[in-house]
């Protein structure tokens, strides 16, 4: 059994880059027991002045796209600039064990030997939309580490996006040709949310009807209204396989830092991200204080078989259990 780390040993490994110690710190804010919960909260509180320095991108997209393997040919990219990346990957939760299913290490085996990249899968749990509870947490560790560059990468086109585009600076959304309509199956809210839409797997037979569908994107992004940043996204195009466009998709990423840095918005959006994290926090503690009080499980069969039995409300039933807490 491994010995328990104290706050301080938790803190000096961290900032000192020990991969052990931060994946250990990360297990530690994901854990659900109430020692560790305050242990957690001690850590991010000292860890906290050292955060906040890297660049955050959130990576979505359609079933098939290649998201790992984009990811991973992207990553190697980022290191050979010298930065080291984090990729946080969420992973679908197996609702038997609670663990990860999809593996990310194992999809992104080269870079995972990279010396200046680490790779996290995480469960996604119950969370709504397969987003990691703890992935902001998360975060702050890996920076606090020394990772300059923090890769988000969701499960799938859902609900997840507009949890992960509040957590990250710059959304990137992974989209292929020629699959029919461009367009269809896309919803409008994800595409307003991009900073930028790369379409992958732009080789072989692809390369005419990846170019054919980067006009598409931009005839329809330009329908959208302006965002607030003044930022216009971007559409560009690459093949992980053949490493082609990948050096275009870094340097925009950095064009934006530049320019969002310059006109505040950068500082004004992860100060309104932070707000957003405390609102859900409360939510989330909320919740989880409401289903384990004693009473209100105690009662919930019995409010359940009412609803079932048609003889009581939905809001009635609801009603009666937030009573209970009084």
């Amino acid at each position: 059994m491994q010995k328990r780390l104290s706050a301080n040993e938790y803190i000096q490994g961290i900032l000192s880059g020990n991969r052990v110690i931060l994946s250990r710190a990360i297990t530690l804010v994901e854990s659900q027991l109430s020692q560790d919960k305050n242990l957690a909260q001690e850590v991010l509180e000292k860890i906290l002045p050292f955060s906040g320095k890297s660049i955050r991108i959130g990576i979505t997209g359609v079933p098939g796209v290649g998201k790992s393997t984009f990811i991973e040919a992207f990553g190697k990219h980022i290191t050979s600039q010298n930065k080291k990346i984090a990729v946080l990957a969420i992973d679908p939760s197996s609702q038997r064990t609670g663990g990860s299913i999809m593996g990310d290490k194992t999809r992104m085996e080269e870079l995972s030997h990279e010396s200046n990249a680490y790779i996290r899968p995480s469960p996604s749990g119950n969370s709504l939309g397969g987003v990691a509870n703890k992935t902001r947490e998360t975060m702050l560790l890996c920076e606090a580490a020394g990772f300059e560059v923090i890769i988000v990468e969701t499960v799938g086109v859902g609900q997840s996006e507009t949890i992960v585009k509040g957590m990250v600076d710059f959304f990137l959304l992974l989209m292929l040709s020629g699959a029919g309509d461009e367009l269809q199956g896309i919803k409008r809210g994800i595409m307003e949310m991009a900073d930028a839409v790369v379409i992958t797997k732009t080789d072989g037979d692809n390369i005419q009807k990846a170019k054919n569908a980067r006009m598409e994107y931009i005839h329809a992004l330009h329908l959208y209204p302006p965002s607030q940043n003044n930022w216009y996204p971007q559409v560009l195009t690459c093949s992980a396989l053949e490493k082609t466009g990948l050096f275009e998709i870094w340097e925009m990423i950095i064009d934006f830092q530049k320019k969002m840095l310059a006109n505040g918005f950068w500082q004004r959006n992860r100060q309104e991200q932070n707000l957003e994290w405390m609102y859900a926090f409360i939510k989330q503690t909320l919740t989880a204080q409401f289903f384990d009080n004693q009473l209100v499980k105690n009662n919930i069969p019995l409010i359940e078989a009412k609803i079932l039995a048609g003889e009581l409300l939905p809001i009635q039933a609801a009603n009666t259990l937030f009573k209970l807490l009084n």
